[in-house]
């Protein structure tokens, strides 16, 4: 599975979803952090996720809000990082 797999952004999407915090519709432009909708723990659960279905590891200093404010910005991060892998 490859990032820019349809079937990978829609399971990205539906991990995402699976970590919100309360029963909120999660589309990919969705503001996951600023709004609340995930917590930290929720991001450590996505990061781990993305790390064993695309068999890379992110940096932690790559964990940052740029990166994981939407499903929209982590597939654009993640776009770039696995291009240079």
């Amino acid at each position: 599975m490859t990032v820019n797999d349809q079937r990978f952004s829609d399971d990205l999407l539906a991990q995402v979803s699976e970590c919100a915090l309360a029963d909120t519709a999660v589309e990919r432009d969705t503001e996951l952090l600023l709004a609340g909708v995930i917590d930290s723990l929720g991001v450590v659960r996505i990061v781990d996720w993305i790390e064993r279905e695309l068999g890379i590891v992110i940096d932690p200093a790559d964990v940052v809000l740029e990166h994981f404010e939407s499903v929209d910005a982590m597939l654009e991060y993640l776009r770039g990082v696995v291009a240079v892998d």
